[in-house]
């Protein structure tokens, strides 16, 4: 693994976060109201009924006791600032989330205080976290969008992945496809999918892709906030195919049961001109290929 990569995407996101957060209005009173920051489709993957919408739909008569993940042990892997975990114990998961960003997890956890929600943060690189791990064990670990291409050794991640779930535990995932990458915003043939996890290093850092979305990626109400954000800390991404994350997950002896294309993107509009769907949801635009644009898959260990 690169863990010089890994560092200087740590010091990229620390500088972005603030700028990302300071888009979200009163996240803690969205939360403690019931707000739910998962879209259906992971809910689906979970295993869970799709009735929730991000920001127009609330569980505030839900009780994490009675919520349809209650007496679960969840891990939610690369949390960012925890909204979803936050959204997760709000559906009764015992969740811990794990994020390098000291940034992210700073603000994760005085959300989870201001919110009232009971969770447990940890600032690490996710395979030191793994590796250190030692008997903790999860019925779930989650990853969701933007996770996998900040990986740089997916056999390692997998086989950590594997040695924290309990027997019958399940790897819940769903990601932006790696074909809809292979192109700049307008369509254009930039960068390959044969990437064999080579990093791709991006001098402009992580930008403030919230400001740019709205209020798809402020559920609680967006907030103007920093605007013209620049980040002078480069980062660097790596580009797996979907092979590559399914050859790793079995290699560490996990069993698919369920993988899926989705011909939209779930709050992100990866290019431009993208036709807007009904859920936060967006297609490609008006005339152009039909290509994927996330990918989903549950793998459960055996026993």
């Amino acid at each position: 693994m690169q863990r010089e990569s890994h560092e200087q995407n740590r010091r990229s996101w620390n500088l972005v976060i603030p700028a990302h957060d300071s888009h979200k209005r009163d996240q803690a009173g969205f939360l403690r109201a019931g707000g739910s920051t998962l879209f259906p489709d992971e809910l689906e993957l979970l295993g869970v009924p799709a009735f929730v919408t991000p920001g127009e739909r609330v569980l505030a008569d839900m009780s994490p006791e009675t919520g349809p993940l209650a007496g679960l042990d969840l891990v939610h892997l690369q949390c960012n600032v925890g909204q979803d975990t936050l959204s997760l114990a709000r559906l009764g998961a015992r969740v811990t989330g794990v994020d390098i960003s000291d940034e992210a997890i700073a603000r994760a956890r005085a959300l989870a205080h201001d919110a009232g929600i009971a969770a447990e943060f940890v600032r690490a690189d996710i395979y030191d976290w793994l590796a250190a791990a030692g008997a903790a064990r999860f019925d779930v670990a989650f990853a969701t969008y933007g996770a996998l291409p900040w990986l740089s050794d997916l056999d390692t991640w997998a086989a950590g992945v594997a040695a924290v779930l309990r027997p019958g535990g399940r790897l819940v995932t769903l990601e932006f496809h790696p074909i809809a990458f292979i192109f700049d915003e307008q369509l254009r043939p930039a960068y390959p999918y044969f990437g064999s996890g080579r990093a791709v290093v991006n001098p402009d850092g992580i930008g403030d892709y919230v400001a740019r979305s709205g209020e798809l990626l402020a559920p609680s109400g967006f907030e103007p906030g920093v605007t013209d954000f620049t980040n002078s800390q480069p980062c660097h991404e790596f580009q797996w195919t979907v092979a590559d994350w399914l050859g790793a997950v079995i290699k560490a002896g996990l069993v698919l049961e369920q993988i899926r294309d989705y011909p939209y993107a779930n709050g992100c509009q990866v290019f431009d001109g993208m036709r807007e769907l009904p859920g936060k949801r967006f297609a490609m635009p008006a005339g152009a290929p039909d290509l994927p644009l996330m990918c989903g898959f549950v793998a459960r260990k055996p026993g």
